[in-house]
């Protein structure tokens, strides 16, 4: 599997026997990137994946969220809501953690089993 970079992608879930959803990502490859995450913010668009991690926190954070740990294969180990000021076990075999406003996960199918994909997208162009 490549080497993820900061930037955006998409989530690609297929689940439930339904059509592929297609989910605006952020990726947080880098440590200052995952140290940031997703402080200050009051919403998300999508989701965010931390990578490398195994666990995270919810400390500073204005907002509940819900959170998939992911193995090395992009498979979902466990789906968590997380309120605010809380901290999460790190989970064993984890690689990736998603994170996404709470309640929309299970909209999404994701539930342990499943396997996701992230299609990185092509940095726009500058028109010059």
């Amino acid at each position: 599997m490549a080497r993820w970079h900061d930037g955006y992608a998409e989530l690609l879930v297929e689940a439930d026997g339904r059509p592929p959803l297609r989910i605006p990502l952020e990726i947080a490859a880098s440590y200052r990137a995952r140290t940031r995450g997703l402080l200050g913010r009051d919403s998300v668009d999508g989701a965010l994946l931390l990578t490398p991690a195994g666990s995270i926190h919810t400390f500073g954070m204005r907002i509940p969220l819900d959170v998939a740990y992911l193995d090395r294969h992009l498979t979902v180990l466990a789906v968590r809501t997380m309120p605010p000021a809380r901290l999460g076990l790190p989970r064993l075999r984890s690689r990736h953690v998603l994170e996404a406003a709470a309640g929309v996960m299970q909209g999404w199918g994701l539930r342990p089993g499943v396997h996701v994909e992230v299609t990185e997208l092509s940095p726009p162009s500058s028109g010059r």
